[in-house]
């Protein structure tokens, strides 16, 4: 019996194994190209215009590359759910994402790539007016379509609502001045938007700081012939600069539903320098008392204290009968009291008081309070 050479044996299972390794696996079926579905749509709404906004798909329902595209088509309806696009209200062309060719073609392999950057697109609607009277207090639903170059896709994406309410157009003649009590804003009424049923009106103001780029609400004022179109915005901060802008907001109230809202245009901002020239309130209440005989001489003055946000201290005055004021602190006053120890024995002396605020405003003099100093005096 012959026995097997080794060489012979390596050099047949080398073979077996080459073969085995590249033998086919089971055939994958032809890519219908369908992109995925858009899942993050999103829409907001000013005045009559609608805002959406996605991102674009960049896989195919069975996890290939997206490569070739129709245009998207935008869907509207004033149901609540759009079964079916139908005719579409407008299109989008967009250009699939372009992908690096280690990432094409790893459909079934099981490895893993990085994901691609979504491209972000944005498409605006302007509803019609009679959409808007029509369905005042129902909702606009919208919906977008991604087709494959053949025009086929994968369904609707996910759908959003937005208020179908009308709008009005803003306010002309916005005013803003400058006041102690802050900035008061003022507008032409609207001859447009009294209440009907569920549906009312009212002016929002809006704030932005110079330089910034955000706008802070600051207050809403009703629509009413009632009440004036007017504002006073007591929480701005001295020595800056403010733009002021303002819209009318339709408010929808339904039973038993969250209150929605839609704003309209925005009037031309105002731009208005919160200047502070205003000193604080005039003190009062002065009262003054001389020391007593015997004493060395001194008046006590005690008056109202100032309750004023900005007081920064008082200055004191004093003259005698036909001269100027003079003022004898060298410093503010913080308190509502003050002993003057420069007063001189035998004479009679007029007081008033001014207060102060922090940005250096000096108000008007207090009335005045008279006291005379006894001629007798002690020796220190």
């Amino acid at each position: 019996m012959k026995q097997s050479h080794p060489h012979i044996l390596i050099f047949v299972l080398a073979t077996a194994c080459f073969i085995g390794c590249g033998a086919p696996g089971v055939p994958l079926p032809p890519s219908l190209e369908l992109p995925k579905p858009v899942t993050d749509l999103r829409a907001a709404r000013k005045a009559d215009k609608v805002t959406l906004s996605w991102s674009m798909p960049t896989e195919t329902t069975d996890g290939q590359a997206v490569r070739h595209l129709s245009p998207v088509q935008i869907c509207r309806s004033i149901d609540a759910v759009i079964k079916e696009c139908g005719t579409p209200i407008g299109k989008v062309s967009v250009s699939p994402v372009a992908q690096p060719a280690s990432v094409r073609g790893k459909r079934g392999r099981g490895k893993s790539v990085s994901p691609v950057a979504k491209v972000q697109v944005h498409y605006e609607d302007t509803i019609p007016p009679e959409l808007q009277k029509e369905n005042a207090t129902g909702q606009i639903t919208y919906a977008v379509v991604v087709p494959n170059e053949k025009g086929r896709s994968a369904g609707l994406s996910n759908q959003v609502q937005v208020p179908a309410a009308p709008t009005l157009p803003p306010p002309a003649g916005l005013q803003a001045q400058v006041t102690a009590d802050g900035i008061v804003l003022n507008w032409t009424r609207s001859s447009e938007g009294r209440e009907i049923g569920h549906v009312q009106y009212v002016y929002r103001v809006y704030r932005r700081e110079e330089g910034g780029a955000a706008s802070n609400a600051v207050g809403d004022v009703p629509l009413d012939a009632s009440t004036p179109a007017q504002l006073v915005d007591h929480s701005v901060e001295w020595e800056k600069t403010y733009n002021y802008r303002v819209t009318v907001v339709t408010v929808i109230s339904l039973p038993g539903k969250p209150q929605a809202e839609v704003e309209g245009g925005d009037s031309a901002e105002v731009k208005v320098f919160a200047h502070d020239i205003f000193p604080p309130a005039v003190p009062s209440g002065l009262e003054a008392v001389a020391s007593g005989v015997g004493q060395p001489p001194f008046v006590d003055l005690i008056w109202a204290p100032n309750t004023d946000a900005d007081l920064a201290g008082y200055n004191i005055y004093h003259h005698e009968q036909g001269g100027q004021p003079m003022k004898i602190n060298s410093e503010l006053v913080k308190t509502p009291a003050f002993r003057d120890t420069t007063a001189a024995g035998g004479k009679k002396y007029f007081y008033s008081i001014t207060a102060v605020g922090l940005r250096g405003n000096e108000s008007a003099h207090s009335e005045e309070a008279s006291e005379t100093v006894p001629g007798a005096n002690l020796k220190p």
